[in-house]
């Protein structure tokens, strides 16, 4: 029966309000989104990833002496123990990185301090949510050495979050200053963005009264989908088949004439152009201009004017994230899990949130199925 027989009934929850928040708020009209009424594009260009954790997990930007202060506490947290090396080490190697992230924070829970603290204690789960975040980027750094057959690297405790990341990718070779700030601003457009699917699926386990690891297990569940998390792989795998950009054209709208699903491009909740995608895209073209390598900003180019041109269609953030992290020597399955050390504070300041004052998600449904069925005798059926 179609949707349209049922007026409450929205396919995909579209336009239906899950819930209030004070962390982000998305402006579809203006195409803007604001952290804690502060414009994601200032804490972009002008702050930091630390600046921005602080602000979704404390609800304020910090002063000197409060950044100063968290950013010794994420350095101290940021080694992971040994024993969930181990267990990393055991997972066969075709295993995605995702799914070997989704496994350590699942073993990490029980090393917590916190671990047997009450879900709604607020100080613990704020505690538990700064060594979630300040374990992530090691995580997925030393998850790939792992993979690779590789010792894991002790994390650089003088360097920033997106300056260890790199530092371990590396291989203990420290990054430069504009390529960390690629990957931090990165971190920061990746930090929140409201009741998305891997946010709300968060929300939904810790309101069981689970905890925040439980919460974390599930958003990367959710995130590794290739219609949230994994958009930024498929771009990049749709850049590598047209290669040139002599073939950008002939292929865009031959894919679009086709019918094919373009990667990298519309967003939901944004139909005028996704605002992070605007200052990405201009880091990301720029690294191209440093390295002296404008192939995929110039593939961009051409998609970018085919998709307004005949779809009325802007890149999303994915698009240029996909080929500003190929040009930063990321392998390709490490980009969503790379989301996953920015959302890590998302999804912590909404399980926070969600547990500050907490009332169980639980929503209807429509049966559509059948009514009136006898049982029938095994032996008879």
């Amino acid at each position: 029966m179609s949707a349209t027989a049922y007026p409450n009934y929205s396919p995909g929850l579209e336009g239906v309000i899950g819930g209030i928040t004070t962390i982000s708020e998305i402006d579809s009209d203006r195409s803007s989104l604001v952290y804690r009424g502060i414009d994601v594009h200032d804490l972009a260009e002008k702050g930091s990833f630390e600046e921005t954790a602080y602000l979704l997990l404390y609800g304020k930007l910090p002063n000197a002496a409060e950044l100063e202060n968290f950013k010794e506490i994420l350095a101290n947290e940021r080694e992971v123990p040994a024993e969930i090396y181990t267990v990393l080490k055991q997972l066969p190697k075709q295993t995605h990185p995702m799914d070997a992230l989704r496994t350590a924070y699942s073993a990490l829970a029980g090393f917590d301090p916190d671990y047997t603290t009450v879900s709604t204690d607020h100080d613990a789960n704020v505690r538990k949510a700064v060594r979630i975040v300040a374990k992530a980027g090691t995580l997925v750094a030393n998850g790939h050495r792992i993979r690779q057959g590789q010792e894991p690297i002790a994390p650089r405790k003088d360097l920033s979050i997106a300056g260890s990341f790199l530092y371990i990718m590396n291989g203990g070779t420290e990054a430069d200053e504009f390529t960390t700030k690629v990957m931090d601003a990165s971190l920061t457009l990746y930090a929140e963005h409201g009741y998305n699917a891997s946010t709300f699926a968060c929300r939904v386990t810790v309101a069981t009264l689970s905890d925040l690891y439980s919460g974390v297990v599930t958003g990367i569940g959710t995130l590794k989908g290739p219609l949230h998390g994994g958009a930024n792989e498929e771009a990049m795998y749709m850049l590598q088949e047209i290669a040139t950009p002599e073939n950008a054209e002939a292929w865009i709208r031959d894919a679009l004439a086709n019918k094919k699903k373009i990667m990298g491009f519309g967003h939901r909740e944004y139909k005028k152009g996704d605002s992070r995608a605007m200052y990405l895209t201009q880091v990301a073209k720029e690294i191209g201009r440093r390295m002296g390598n404008t192939k995929w900003g110039d593939i961009a180019d051409t998609l970018e004017r085919v998709m307004l041109e005949e779809k009325n269609l802007y890149p999303n953030v994915d698009f240029p994230a996909a080929y500003a992290y190929f040009l930063l020597g990321i392998p390709i399955d490490l980009y969503t899990p790379i989301f996953v050390i920015a959302r890590t504070t998302g999804w912590a300041a909404h399980a926070i949130e969600q547990l500050d004052n907490n009332r169980l998600i639980r929503p209807k449904c429509i049966y559509e199925g059948p009514h009136n069925v006898p049982f029938i005798p095994i032996v008879e059926r």
